[in-house]
């Protein structure tokens, strides 16, 4: 069904958008990539053999032309606060399905406050976040919690063995520092809360091998967005390791480099999910290789699926609440390892 079903890529180029093209390729799509820069596309195009859509977030007829035919849009291009909206809205009027890959803070939030309503009444898919950050953790976090209706905590920790930040990851977190100037937010006790004081360091015990580390708490990721759209607990907080802390804040630290034919980078992940009621503890954690490579298979996989109907709802939809978050993860199988285990006491 799929077959030479053609999907806009705005910000094809880019770091991760590079792995998107390719991954939706391997599935029979046929992606159309899209952009601001003509140089860019035309070496993609080169090496893909695809046609090429120039568009910017400045003008809205562009935008259109690259969404003309297309039957879905997939937005890999950060700053997310910059282009969510102009391609949200050209997705609209297209009447096709819009994802994201965005990991920052304010534009995933501007994304729920500013289309929920708009894009529920069009029957529209917004799916944001559908990424490393935010898609994955929700989609662990839901399984976690399982048959609960609700839970007292959410806690999502992220053990990375380094963190090189991409250009675009570097560029995301200057624009969400200048949104939110000298406050970091917190999301507890139903709300959210912006904070002055710094971020405490913990320990976190991850699941055999990787064992104790050493993580900065409420480390806010874009999952403290999504979570709470969709799952009832008062309580959302995001680790991560501190040596992963260290790297992307450290202005040398080089971007990512393959390692692998499929072009990952040498970086390996663990993400431990933990849904907490009343004393009683569920888990779900999933492990594998290279953050922004493994974000490609995470919106393609969604993107099959909002094709194909096998959705829970419409509007702007957190993953773990528009899709069957186990049998979606089960589906990443070749991409991750995973431990789904939410009866444990």
């Amino acid at each position: 069904m799929r077959s030479g079903q053609l999907v806009a890529v705005f910000g094809a180029y880019g770091h991760t958008g590079r792995f998107v093209v390719a991954e939706l390729a391997a599935r029979g799509y046929v992606p159309v990539p899209s952009g601001r820069n003509a140089q860019a596309l035309r070496e993609l195009a080169d090496e893909y053999g695809l046609e090429t859509r120039v568009a910017t977030v400045e003008s809205a007829e562009s935008l259109d032309r690259a969404l003309a035919g297309t039957v879905a849009v997939i937005n890999c291009a950060g700053p997310f606060a910059t282009t969510t909206g102009p391609v949200i809205e050209a997705a609209l009027r297209a009447e096709i399905p819009y994802l994201d890959v965005a990991a920052e803070l304010e534009a995933n939030l501007d994304t729920f406050a500013h289309y929920r309503d708009r894009a529920r009444e069009a029957g529209a898919v917004i799916v944001p976040a559908m990424a490393f950050f935010g898609g994955l953790g929700d989609l662990l976090a839901t399984a976690a919690m399982g048959d609960w209706t609700a839970a007292d905590e959410v806690h999502i920790a992220y053990a990375l063995s380094s963190w090189h930040p991409t250009a675009g990851t570097r560029l995301s977190g200057a624009v969400s520092r200048e949104r939110r100037g000298d406050v970091r937010l917190r999301y507890s006790g139903g709300q959210w809360e912006r904070r002055t004081d710094a971020a405490p360091t913990l320990q976190w015990t991850f699941p055999e091998p990787t064992g104790v580390r050493d993580v900065i708490g409420e480390f806010t990721m874009a999952d403290v967005v999504t979570v709470p759209q969709h799952l009832s607990a008062p309580d959302v907080t995001t680790y991560m390791t501190v040596e992963a802390v260290r790297d992307i804040a450290a202005p040398h630290i080089p971007a990512p480099t393959a390692a692998d034919e499929d072009g990952r980078s040498d970086q390996t992940f663990l993400v431990d999910a933990v849904v907490r009621s009343g004393g009683v503890e569920r888990r779900a954690t999933a492990g594998g290789q290279d953050i922004y490579a493994v974000t490609a298979p995470l919106v393609a996989e969604a993107l099959e699926r909002v094709l194909t109907g096998r959705t829970r709802t419409a509007g702007v939809a957190s993953a773990g609440e528009i899709f069957d978050a186990p049998d979606f993860l089960h589906a990443l199988a070749p991409h991750i390892t995973l431990d789904l285990h939410p009866h444990a006491a």
